[in-house]
Protein backbone atom coordinates (compact mmCIF):
# COMPACT_ATOMS: atom_id res chain seq x y z
CA UNK A 1 0.00 0.00 0.00
CA UNK A 2 1.13 3.65 -0.60
CA UNK A 3 1.60 5.98 1.71
CA UNK A 4 -1.37 7.81 0.16
CA UNK A 5 -2.96 5.31 0.54
CA UNK A 6 -2.35 4.89 4.10
CA UNK A 7 -3.41 8.53 4.66
CA UNK A 8 -6.74 8.12 3.24
CA UNK A 9 -7.53 5.54 5.76
CA UNK A 10 -6.19 7.25 8.06
CA UNK A 11 -8.48 10.55 7.09
CA UNK A 12 -11.51 7.87 6.74
CA UNK A 13 -10.99 6.66 9.94
CA UNK A 14 -10.47 9.62 11.80
CA UNK A 15 -14.52 9.65 11.15
CA UNK A 16 -15.02 6.88 13.04
CA UNK A 17 -13.19 8.56 16.32
CA UNK A 18 -15.48 8.91 19.48
CA UNK A 19 -18.89 10.62 18.73
CA UNK A 20 -19.96 13.60 21.02
CA UNK A 21 -21.40 12.20 24.11
CA UNK A 22 -20.51 8.90 23.85
CA UNK A 23 -19.44 6.90 26.20
CA UNK A 24 -15.13 7.24 26.77
CA UNK A 25 -13.68 3.57 26.65
CA UNK A 26 -10.32 2.24 27.87
CA UNK A 27 -7.29 1.14 25.18
CA UNK A 28 -4.20 -0.58 26.39
CA UNK A 29 -1.43 0.13 24.29
CA UNK A 30 1.41 -2.61 24.94
CA UNK A 31 5.45 -2.18 23.28
CA UNK A 32 7.96 -4.92 23.36
CA UNK A 33 10.28 -1.91 22.96
CA UNK A 34 12.30 0.70 25.72
CA UNK A 35 11.10 4.30 26.57
CA UNK A 36 14.68 4.52 26.07
CA UNK A 37 14.69 4.07 22.20
CA UNK A 38 14.24 7.09 20.56
CA UNK A 39 11.63 5.84 18.08
CA UNK A 40 9.22 4.72 20.87
CA UNK A 41 9.14 8.23 21.79
CA UNK A 42 7.67 8.99 18.34
CA UNK A 43 5.29 5.66 18.62
CA UNK A 44 4.49 6.82 21.82
CA UNK A 45 3.34 10.49 20.80
CA UNK A 46 0.71 9.00 18.41
CA UNK A 47 -0.91 7.09 21.16
CA UNK A 48 -0.90 10.03 23.29
CA UNK A 49 -2.22 12.35 21.04
CA UNK A 50 -5.26 9.96 20.17
CA UNK A 51 -6.33 9.84 23.39
CA UNK A 52 -6.21 13.78 23.34
CA UNK A 53 -7.88 13.92 20.03
CA UNK A 54 -10.17 11.83 20.90
CA UNK A 55 -11.15 11.89 25.17
CA UNK A 56 -10.68 8.09 25.37
CA UNK A 57 -8.46 6.66 27.72
CA UNK A 58 -5.10 5.11 26.62
CA UNK A 59 -2.85 2.90 29.36
CA UNK A 60 0.77 2.78 27.67
CA UNK A 61 3.58 0.27 28.70
CA UNK A 62 6.69 -1.41 27.74
CA UNK A 63 8.05 -4.23 28.21
CA UNK A 64 11.84 -4.40 26.92
CA UNK A 65 11.59 -7.19 25.15
CA UNK A 66 10.95 -9.56 28.08
CA UNK A 67 7.57 -11.73 26.95
CA UNK A 68 6.41 -13.41 29.85
CA UNK A 69 5.96 -9.44 31.11
CA UNK A 70 4.36 -8.29 27.96
CA UNK A 71 1.68 -11.54 28.38
CA UNK A 72 0.99 -10.51 31.73
CA UNK A 73 0.25 -6.74 30.64
CA UNK A 74 -2.27 -8.61 27.73
CA UNK A 75 -3.88 -11.02 30.40
CA UNK A 76 -4.07 -7.45 33.31
CA UNK A 77 -5.94 -5.81 30.00
CA UNK A 78 -8.47 -8.81 29.76
CA UNK A 79 -8.99 -9.17 33.40
CA UNK A 80 -9.27 -5.17 33.29
CA UNK A 81 -12.18 -5.56 30.76
CA UNK A 82 -10.23 -3.65 28.09
CA UNK A 83 -12.23 -2.70 25.62
CA UNK A 84 -9.82 -2.91 23.04
CA UNK A 85 -5.98 -3.62 23.08
CA UNK A 86 -3.47 -2.44 20.47
CA UNK A 87 -0.12 -4.18 20.87
CA UNK A 88 3.53 -4.79 19.12
CA UNK A 89 4.46 -8.80 18.77
CA UNK A 90 7.77 -9.36 20.90
CA UNK A 91 8.68 -12.76 19.77
CA UNK A 92 6.91 -14.99 16.59
CA UNK A 93 4.02 -17.19 18.07
CA UNK A 94 4.52 -15.64 21.79
CA UNK A 95 0.90 -14.21 21.61
CA UNK A 96 -0.97 -16.94 20.51
CA UNK A 97 -2.06 -17.87 23.09
CA UNK A 98 -2.87 -14.81 25.22
CA UNK A 99 -4.77 -12.69 22.14
CA UNK A 100 -6.91 -16.14 21.82
CA UNK A 101 -8.23 -15.21 25.32
CA UNK A 102 -8.98 -11.63 24.45
CA UNK A 103 -10.84 -12.66 21.62
CA UNK A 104 -12.76 -15.20 23.64
CA UNK A 105 -13.60 -12.57 25.91
CA UNK A 106 -14.75 -10.03 23.40
CA UNK A 107 -12.18 -7.94 23.46
CA UNK A 108 -10.23 -6.88 19.71
CA UNK A 109 -6.66 -6.96 19.77
CA UNK A 110 -4.84 -4.86 17.13
CA UNK A 111 -1.27 -5.57 16.03
CA UNK A 112 1.19 -2.99 15.42
CA UNK A 113 4.97 -2.15 14.36
CA UNK A 114 5.73 -6.11 14.31
CA UNK A 115 3.67 -8.43 12.32
CA UNK A 116 3.05 -12.56 13.11
CA UNK A 117 0.58 -14.41 11.31
CA UNK A 118 1.00 -17.40 13.72
CA UNK A 119 -1.63 -15.32 15.76
CA UNK A 120 -5.38 -14.46 15.71
CA UNK A 121 -4.95 -10.28 15.66
CA UNK A 122 -8.61 -8.41 14.04
CA UNK A 123 -5.72 -6.51 12.16
CA UNK A 124 -2.41 -5.41 11.60
CA UNK A 125 -1.38 -1.67 11.30
CA UNK A 126 2.34 -1.02 10.37
CA UNK A 127 5.61 -2.35 8.18
CA UNK A 128 5.69 -5.40 5.95
CA UNK A 129 8.54 -7.12 7.23
CA UNK A 130 9.51 -8.93 4.59
CA UNK A 131 9.29 -5.89 2.32
CA UNK A 132 11.89 -4.19 4.54
CA UNK A 133 14.54 -6.52 4.57
CA UNK A 134 13.98 -7.49 0.69
CA UNK A 135 14.28 -3.87 0.01
CA UNK A 136 17.39 -3.57 1.91
CA UNK A 137 19.27 -6.31 0.55
CA UNK A 138 18.23 -4.78 -2.57
CA UNK A 139 19.27 -1.71 -2.36
CA UNK A 140 22.99 -3.13 -1.52
CA UNK A 141 22.76 -5.00 -4.88
CA UNK A 142 21.52 -2.78 -7.41
CA UNK A 143 23.66 0.51 -6.32
CA UNK A 144 26.51 -2.04 -6.48
CA UNK A 145 27.41 -1.94 -2.55
CA UNK A 146 28.30 -5.70 -2.62
CA UNK A 147 28.39 -8.44 -4.93
CA UNK A 148 28.94 -12.40 -4.68
CA UNK A 149 31.36 -13.69 -2.10
CA UNK A 150 31.29 -9.97 -0.04
CA UNK A 151 30.43 -10.32 4.09
CA UNK A 152 27.58 -7.90 5.42
CA UNK A 153 26.94 -7.11 9.27
CA UNK A 154 23.59 -7.21 10.94
CA UNK A 155 23.13 -5.76 13.90
CA UNK A 156 20.27 -5.91 16.32
CA UNK A 157 19.08 -4.81 19.41
CA UNK A 158 16.94 -7.77 20.64
CA UNK A 159 18.47 -11.51 19.72
CA UNK A 160 15.40 -13.49 18.46
CA UNK A 161 12.69 -10.60 18.88
CA UNK A 162 10.16 -11.14 15.44
CA UNK A 163 11.25 -7.78 13.75
CA UNK A 164 15.08 -8.93 13.19
CA UNK A 165 14.20 -12.37 12.55
CA UNK A 166 11.60 -11.72 9.43
CA UNK A 167 13.95 -9.11 8.17
CA UNK A 168 16.79 -11.55 8.16
CA UNK A 169 15.06 -14.02 5.75
CA UNK A 170 13.60 -11.86 3.79
CA UNK A 171 17.47 -10.36 3.46
CA UNK A 172 18.09 -14.28 3.20
CA UNK A 173 15.91 -14.64 -0.41
CA UNK A 174 18.28 -11.90 -1.51
CA UNK A 175 21.41 -12.48 -0.58
CA UNK A 176 21.80 -16.33 -0.81
CA UNK A 177 21.51 -16.61 -4.41
CA UNK A 178 24.15 -14.11 -4.44
CA UNK A 179 26.45 -16.08 -2.24
CA UNK A 180 26.48 -13.20 -0.21
CA UNK A 181 26.75 -14.05 3.44
CA UNK A 182 26.22 -12.46 6.93
CA UNK A 183 25.72 -12.01 10.77
CA UNK A 184 23.46 -10.83 13.13
CA UNK A 185 25.12 -9.77 15.90
CA UNK A 186 23.07 -9.12 19.25
CA UNK A 187 23.49 -5.72 21.20
CA UNK A 188 20.99 -4.30 23.91
CA UNK A 189 18.31 -2.00 24.24
CA UNK A 190 20.68 0.85 26.23
CA UNK A 191 22.65 3.32 23.39
CA UNK A 192 25.67 3.22 25.63
CA UNK A 193 26.11 -0.64 25.67
CA UNK A 194 25.05 -0.61 21.65
CA UNK A 195 27.23 1.67 20.57
CA UNK A 196 30.16 -0.48 22.67
CA UNK A 197 29.44 -3.58 21.21
CA UNK A 198 29.06 -2.28 17.83
CA UNK A 199 31.82 -0.31 18.47
CA UNK A 200 34.28 -4.05 19.28
CA UNK A 201 32.65 -5.68 16.66
CA UNK A 202 33.44 -3.35 13.79
CA UNK A 203 37.01 -3.24 15.23
CA UNK A 204 37.55 -6.88 15.25
CA UNK A 205 35.85 -7.63 11.62
CA UNK A 206 36.52 -4.01 10.09
CA UNK A 207 38.81 -5.69 7.17
CA UNK A 208 35.90 -8.06 6.04
CA UNK A 209 32.83 -6.29 6.49
CA UNK A 210 31.71 -4.62 3.10
CA UNK A 211 27.88 -3.41 4.32
CA UNK A 212 25.92 -3.13 7.28
CA UNK A 213 22.26 -3.56 7.54
CA UNK A 214 20.89 -2.03 11.34
CA UNK A 215 17.86 -4.35 11.92
CA UNK A 216 16.53 -1.82 14.89
CA UNK A 217 16.49 1.69 15.14
CA UNK A 218 18.63 1.69 17.80
CA UNK A 219 21.83 0.31 15.89
CA UNK A 220 21.19 2.29 13.09
CA UNK A 221 20.79 5.32 14.63
CA UNK A 222 24.70 4.64 16.43
CA UNK A 223 26.29 4.34 13.35
CA UNK A 224 27.43 7.97 12.73
CA UNK A 225 29.11 7.43 16.92
CA UNK A 226 30.24 4.21 16.49
CA UNK A 227 32.06 4.96 12.89
CA UNK A 228 33.55 8.57 14.53
CA UNK A 229 34.56 6.14 17.78
CA UNK A 230 36.31 3.69 15.04
CA UNK A 231 37.94 5.89 12.63
CA UNK A 232 35.72 4.70 9.77
CA UNK A 233 34.53 7.71 7.30
CA UNK A 234 31.07 8.02 6.29
CA UNK A 235 30.41 6.37 2.97
CA UNK A 236 33.76 4.55 3.59
CA UNK A 237 31.12 1.16 4.80
CA UNK A 238 27.42 1.40 3.08
CA UNK A 239 24.64 1.41 5.57
CA UNK A 240 20.89 0.59 5.37
CA UNK A 241 18.15 0.06 7.77
CA UNK A 242 15.87 1.43 9.89
CA UNK A 243 15.01 5.21 9.96
CA UNK A 244 12.92 6.22 12.35
CA UNK A 245 14.73 8.69 14.43
CA UNK A 246 16.63 11.89 13.83
CA UNK A 247 20.08 10.20 14.56
CA UNK A 248 19.05 8.39 11.62
CA UNK A 249 17.99 10.94 9.34
CA UNK A 250 21.13 13.14 10.72
CA UNK A 251 23.38 10.39 9.86
CA UNK A 252 21.56 9.84 5.80
CA UNK A 253 21.82 13.32 5.32
CA UNK A 254 25.64 13.38 6.30
CA UNK A 255 26.64 10.36 4.61
CA UNK A 256 26.88 7.56 6.98
CA UNK A 257 24.20 6.21 6.29
CA UNK A 258 22.41 5.58 2.29
CA UNK A 259 19.13 4.69 2.84
CA UNK A 260 16.94 4.69 5.83
CA UNK A 261 13.19 3.10 6.25
CA UNK A 262 10.78 5.25 7.51
CA UNK A 263 7.86 3.49 9.32
CA UNK A 264 5.34 6.07 10.30
CA UNK A 265 5.67 5.37 13.55
CA UNK A 266 2.96 8.26 15.29
CA UNK A 267 0.45 7.39 12.10
CA UNK A 268 0.82 3.98 13.42
CA UNK A 269 -0.40 4.03 16.51
CA UNK A 270 -2.66 6.51 15.64
CA UNK A 271 -4.26 4.41 13.39
CA UNK A 272 -4.05 1.53 15.28
CA UNK A 273 -5.99 2.61 18.07
CA UNK A 274 -8.41 3.91 15.99
CA UNK A 275 -8.94 0.72 13.75
CA UNK A 276 -8.80 -0.54 17.39
CA UNK A 277 -12.09 1.91 18.13
CA UNK A 278 -13.60 0.70 15.24
CA UNK A 279 -13.29 -2.74 16.01
CA UNK A 280 -15.10 -1.97 19.73
CA UNK A 281 -18.26 -0.55 18.07
CA UNK A 282 -18.84 -3.65 16.03
CA UNK A 283 -17.59 -2.79 12.49
CA UNK A 284 -14.89 -5.87 11.88
CA UNK A 285 -11.96 -4.26 10.68
CA UNK A 286 -11.74 -6.69 7.54
CA UNK A 287 -7.88 -5.45 6.42
CA UNK A 288 -4.22 -4.07 7.16
CA UNK A 289 -3.02 -0.88 6.85
CA UNK A 290 0.84 -0.95 6.00
CA UNK A 291 2.96 1.90 6.19
CA UNK A 292 6.88 2.04 4.96
CA UNK A 293 9.24 4.31 2.48
CA UNK A 294 12.49 3.76 1.75
CA UNK A 295 14.60 7.36 2.12
CA UNK A 296 17.91 8.59 0.75
CA UNK A 297 19.78 11.45 1.00
CA UNK A 298 17.26 13.73 -1.16
CA UNK A 299 14.28 13.07 0.44
CA UNK A 300 15.98 12.47 4.41
CA UNK A 301 15.23 16.76 5.12
CA UNK A 302 11.14 15.56 5.10
CA UNK A 303 11.56 12.82 7.66
CA UNK A 304 13.60 14.81 9.69
CA UNK A 305 11.20 17.68 9.86
CA UNK A 306 8.72 15.47 11.10
CA UNK A 307 10.87 14.17 13.56
CA UNK A 308 11.99 17.21 14.36
CA UNK A 309 7.73 18.27 15.79
CA UNK A 310 8.54 21.55 13.52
Amino acid sequence: MTRTLARLFFLALFALILPFGAEAKTFYWISHGSPADPVWTYFLAGANMWAKDTGQTVKTSFHNGDVPSQQEAIRAAIAAKADAIVTTSPDPGSLVDVVKEARAAGIPVINFNTPDAKVNFNAYVGVDLAVVGKAWAQYLVDHGLVKSGDFVWMPVEVPGASYGVEEEKAIATVFKPLNITWEVTNATLDQANVISHMSDYLTANRKKIKAIIGLGDLVTGSIKRVFDQVGVKPGEIPVVGWGNSRDTTGEVLDGYVSAGMWQDPQATSYMALSVANMATDGIPPGFNITTGALYGKDTASIYDKILSGK
